[in-house]
């Protein structure tokens, strides 16, 4: 089963501190943080499953689904560095108080040893492994999972507030998972049938499944399946001739992503001509970001963005 811990834990005990932070880094409009606060780590994603405690956690091998509350959608999670000389009592009465008169209603809460053994000591579902010997580092806990449900969808908010043994430090963890299906047609699989159609009724088709690292123009792997059916629509057109377009999101200069759109674009055409298809049909061509076919402020959009298209010659 699929575990999780109060992040504030690890991502401080892993020593996190401010300049690992990403530019983006903010309190979640809808939470602000406790007065004084300072955010350690930050992460959002637009979607993502979590699992959340809605009873006290004993022991993990000895865990049943009831102990756990399964959600989806986008998922905010943020560590904070409280002020010094704030308990996690205080802090906590003062998020159930502003949840509450946001409409928020508790789910489960629970304090120290009314948590269970376990509660807090689970592993991230976002990935991490907490460090050995955190145990030491933090006591006394709060928890808190509160719900509020309206036309936009359910929100939940997991606030964990404890101490760092010795120095009583405290930290306060943030999980804010605003419930929504995931976003559907990101994913494109196109055979050389379907590439030949869309050339036919626009002159251009996209190809979402040509994949590169970051900045880098070495085809990945994993682009096969794409390269074949690109090359099943050449080797089956033998007149067709075509450009090979690579494309950018928006992030960087546009100067580095037009040399790095053109690199793509030949990577292309090199690795199409190993299909004994005649170079002299293809001709590369990289435009970086100047040809979008979404809004490169989202994600999402971003994604889009960075493609190959054949465009008939």
């Amino acid at each position: 089963m699929k575990q999780i811990l109060m992040a504030a834990a690890l991502a401080l005990a892993a020593g996190l501190s401010h300049a690992a932070l990403s530019p983006e880094a903010k309190d979640h409009p809808l939470i602000s943080r406790f007065a004084g606060s300072t955010i350690e780590y930050y992460q959002a994603v637009d979607f993502d499953e979590v699992v959340m405690p809605v009873k006290p956690i004993a022991s993990q091998s000895k865990m049943t689904p009831d102990q756990l509350l399964k959600a989806e959608g986008k998922v905010t999670r943020i560590d904070y560095a409280l002020p010094p000389n704030k308990t996690p009592v205080e802090v906590m009465r003062n998020y159930e108080q502003a949840l509450g008169g946001a409409g928020f209603k508790t789910v489960f809460k629970c304090a120290d040893a009314e948590c269970g053994d376990d509660l807090d000591s689970f592993v991230g579902n976002s990935g991490k492994v907490l460090p050995s010997g955190w145990k030491a580092r933090f006591g006394a806990i709060r928890y808190l999972l509160a719900k509020r449900s309206g036309a936009e969808g359910d929100v939940y908010a997991l606030i964990a507030a404890m101490y760092e043994s010795g120095n009583r430090n405290g930290v306060v963890y943030h999980q804010v998972v605003e419930v929504k299906p995931m976003q559907g047609g990101q994913v494109t699989v196109l055979d050389a049938a379907h590439l030949k159609q869309g050339l036919e009724a626009e002159g251009k088709v996209a190809v979402y499944g040509i994949y590169f690292d970051t900045a880098k123009a070495e085809i990945k792997p994993d682009s096969k399946p794409s390269l074949d059916e690109m090359a099943k629509l050449l080797s089956g057109n033998p007149s067709l001739k075509v450009y090979i377009v690579g494309h950018t999101d928006n992030a960087g200069t546009l100067a580095s992503n037009l040399e790095l759109s053109q690199r793509r674009a030949d990577a292309v055409v090199k690795a199409l001509a190993g299909y004994k298809i005649d170079a002299q049909r293809m001709v590369a061509k990289g435009v970086a970001s100047l040809a979008p076919v979404a809004s490169n402020a989202e994600e999402a959009g971003r994604a889009k963005n960075r493609r190959v298209e054949l465009v008939v010659q």
